[in-house]
């Protein structure tokens, strides 16, 4: 027994003594052991093929919706408006994308409309259902169709909205509802390392 209580004893001493790691400066979480492949192959409402590397250079804000949602991915689109205009002139900098869950419904036309509607720099992307699974797992995203008794359907899916710096590293991962000066602190903050 006396050698268990000596044994957590050392144990406890060993871990006052090693070093802590620093705070991230970050609001959101980064995640990019998590998603060291992340990228994506779709196009943009105006027919463009897209993937990540068309936005090198620039942070990009990457969130998964669709257009038929009714409160978290419209409140999360107008949210980024709020932080493009907190941001000011760094917002030329930033590329917020808006990839559609729902290729079936959220056509270029519709999708253009809406997302131009919170912001004009915003750009939605769309592909059919193969290339946005792959999209979405590629960011760990899982949706779901839930259909109603009129043969309708709303989708579950994750929230969370991700940010990449301007080479594509990190990735970090923030809440829907961050808040909107946090966000813009992190975009700063990746703007300013030029990873």
């Amino acid at each position: 027994m006396k050698k268990i209580g000596i044994f957590l004893l050392m144990l406890l001493l060993l871990g006052a003594c090693s070093e802590k790691e620093p705070p991230s400066p970050y609001h959101a979480i980064d995640v990019t052991w998590q998603h060291t492949h992340a990228d994506f192959s779709l196009y943009d409402f105006k027919g463009m093929p897209r993937n990540l590397l068309d936005f090198r250079g620039k942070v990009v804000v990457l969130f998964f919706g669709y257009t038929h949602c009714p409160d978290v991915c419209p409140t999360t689109l107008a949210d980024l408006a709020q932080v493009m205009r907190i941001l000011g002139p760094d917002a030329s900098r930033v590329q917020v994308l808006f990839v559609t869950l729902d290729p079936e419904r959220d056509k270029p036309a519709l999708l253009a409309k809406f997302v131009t509607s919170f912001n004009p720099s915003f750009l939605g992307l769309y592909g059919d259902a193969e290339s946005t699974e792959k999209a979405a797992k590629s960011f760990g995203v899982n949706y779901q169709k839930q259909y109603d008794k009129h043969g309708g359907y709303t989708l579950d899916h994750s929230d969370g909205i991700y940010l990449m710096g301007t080479r594509g590293k990190p990735l970090l991962l923030a809440r829907y509802d961050e808040p909107a000066d946090q966000m813009a602190q992190d975009i700063r903050l990746l703007l300013s390392i030029n990873q």
